[in-house]
């Protein structure tokens, strides 16, 4: 069959492995109702506040109806509302509550100790490459998918 990679394989080891990781870390910070998707978008509004629902999905790369129901759950704990925007009333945005911004520095010190995790062991050149090539791969399959839609 010639010479297989397994750089998909890893990539997909990798996520399953560092998720359960990642949220057995955010419990012992005693974090334990948002899951490390949930994060993921929180992080994107951490650097976005009020962005509409359809820049939150293409900066998380989830689809807008997985999106839509996480929001629903984030919004139900406390940690984003939604409000309509004053430009176009009928665009919604996605802000940030008090209790995200308390939120946001426990999430960062879990972040900083998942990092330190990922790369030890990794010159800085080793992890410029390794981020280098990711990157290389996510806009492959991004591309491609954006080229493929239904």
């Amino acid at each position: 069959m010639g010479n297989l990679r397994e750089g998909g394989l890893l990539v997909a080891k990798i996520h399953q492995v560092a998720g359960r990781v990642f949220a057995k870390k955010l419990k012992e910070h005693n974090i334990s109702e948002i899951n490390p998707a949930q994060g993921r978008i929180l992080f994107v509004l951490w650097e976005n506040d009020g962005i509409p629902i359809r820049a939150l999905a293409e900066k998380t790369l989830l689809e807008k109806s997985t999106l839509t129901g996480m929001l629903d759950r984030l919004e139900d704990m406390g940690y984003i509302q939604r409000v309509l925007s004053k430009e176009d009333r009928r665009e919604i945005l996605i802000r940030r509550t008090e209790k995200d911004r308390a939120f946001q520095k426990l999430y960062y010190e879990v972040s900083e100790d998942m990092t330190r995790l990922f790369y030890q062991g990794l010159s800085e050149q080793e992890i410029d490459q390794l981020e280098s090539g990711l990157r290389k791969v996510l806009d492959n399959i991004v591309s491609y998918e954006s080229g493929h839609k239904a």
